[in-house]
């Protein structure tokens, strides 16, 4: 990787822990904080949720017809969903201390916390729930992938990709062969130092 690459991406770190801060300075200002896994708001807020809810029959009544149609179909991919679960936590499990990868931790990106805003009723709970259950799913999965991707083949592809996961940029480059399998080792040195 050259020194202009290596420059953008210090950028790019410095950026990340700008953006860290400014959460956290938003968190602050809407009052809530964190008593071990759980979200608490203060009664002021909590108390200003709750009048914002929306009543359930109210909700019913709002939800556009058709998507009455389309909810088996979007709470049927449930069963694809919790399949794949199943899978890639088998896979880690059996896979990476074989190949001395840092296993991934699930509960840092299966997330659920909307359950603790009162102002979603209780069917927008259960759809934030499913959302994020569904979002961190892919990402817990594309962690697993891109771990499994840096042992075998750390090598970026010849085109630019969409949404490539956060250790591509680190790959090597295409067509980059020079101490290919060494570079490789350390690759994999690298997997196993995380934690």
């Amino acid at each position: 990787m050259n020194d202009k690459i290596h420059q953008i991406l210090a950028q790019i770190s410095v950026l990340e822990d700008d953006l860290q801060t400014a959460v956290e300075e938003q968190q602050a200002q809407l009052r809530y904080r964190f008593e071990g896994r759980r979200v608490i708001f203060e009664q002021a807020i909590r108390d200003a949720q709750r009048k914002a809810r929306m009543g359930i029959l109210k909700w019913f009544s709002s939800v556009r017809p058709l998507n009455y149609f389309t909810a088996p179909v979007i709470y049927g991919m449930i069963v694809p969903m919790v399949l794949l679960d199943l899978s890639v936590s088998f896979y880690q499990f059996t896979c990476f201390p074989i190949y001395k990868i840092a296993r991934v931790q699930r509960k840092k990106y299966i997330v659920l916390d909307h359950q603790h805003l009162a102002y979603l009723n209780l069917i927008e709970k259960l759809d934030c729930m499913y959302c994020s259950y569904a979002v961190g799913l892919i990402a817990y999965t594309q962690e697993i992938t891109a771990r499994t991707e840096q042992y075998f083949c750390p090598i970026k592809h010849a085109r630019k990709i969409l949404g490539a996961h956060g250790r591509y940029k680190h790959f090597l480059d295409y067509g980059e062969m020079s101490d290919f399998h060494a570079r490789l080792d350390k690759f994999r040195e690298n997997l196993s130092d995380e934690k």
